[in-house]
């Protein structure tokens, strides 16, 4: 829950985008897949691009939010929260200016996941390229048909240099899913930059991992008809 701390740093540091709040939930009934990963990537892109960005971790393991502990920077805010508290905090986080929200779900946990997709105006459903992996996302795309809302596998980890994404996408497209245009790459990058708070973006910047994410970033923002960054502030 927002502390009286957090509600002055968000509401001093708000940029009006104009556009609503827009949330975007990580769900994968399959562990390993790679949910806090993206997750932390996709909040902090937007947070670098100036927009006032939470990431409410529903996980009981509480990466996300121990990545957070361990993060220098003020944003993205990480905060810990239950399925059923949801409501309650994403309203806060509308009332104290968030431009953005990422839900970062368990595996395994149905309730939550469906909670969370109710919520979001899209759902990303990340997915290593493997047959296991691929198999177990059934389950995922069937809570966010229920749940009514657009939802797109984001293959994860697939080998550099490698045909397997390809392939994996055309298959997965073949059985009726929508698939992310974009892929991320199995890259030394992902790990070691949430090691000490940051991600591949900031670990290193000008790297193949981070342009990745910029882009799936980009192509996330056009779904949900989100500015990729804040607008210029007026200078009076």
């Amino acid at each position: 829950m927002w502390t009286c701390g957090h509600i002055l740093v968000w509401s001093c540091g708000r940029v009006d985008t104009g556009q609503g709040m827009k949330t975007i939930a990580i769900i994968s009934q399959k562990g390993g897949a790679g949910k806090t990963t993206l997750a932390v990537h996709l909040a902090t892109a937007a947070a670098l691009s100036g927009l006032t960005t939470a990431i409410i971790d529903l996980d009981p393991q509480g990466t996300a939010a121990s990545w957070g502990d361990r993060r220098r920077a003020g944003e993205p805010e990480v905060i810990s929260g239950q399925a059923a508290r949801l409501p309650t905090l994403i309203e806060a986080a509308q009332a104290n200016g968030a431009d953005c929200i990422i839900l970062d779900t368990a595996p395994n946990a149905d309730q939550t996941a469906l909670r969370a997709a109710s919520v979001a105006d899209l759902v990303l459903i990340p997915c290593r390229a493997a047959m296991f992996d691929l198999e177990a996302i059934k389950t995922t795309l069937t809570l966010a048909q229920i749940a009514h809302k657009p939802a797109y596998v984001v293959l994860n980890a697939v080998p550099p240099r490698s045909g397997i994404g390809r392939e994996a996408a055309e298959g997965l497209t073949r059985q009726g899913a929508q698939v992310a245009p974009v892929m991320l790459s199995q890259r030394v990058a992902f790990a070691h930059g949430v090691i000490d708070g940051r991600t591949a973006q900031e670990f290193e910047p000008g790297g193949k991992a981070a342009e990745e994410i910029a882009e799936l970033y980009r192509w996330a923002c056009g779904r949900v008809d989100m500015p990729a960054s804040a607008p210029a502030r007026k200078v009076a």
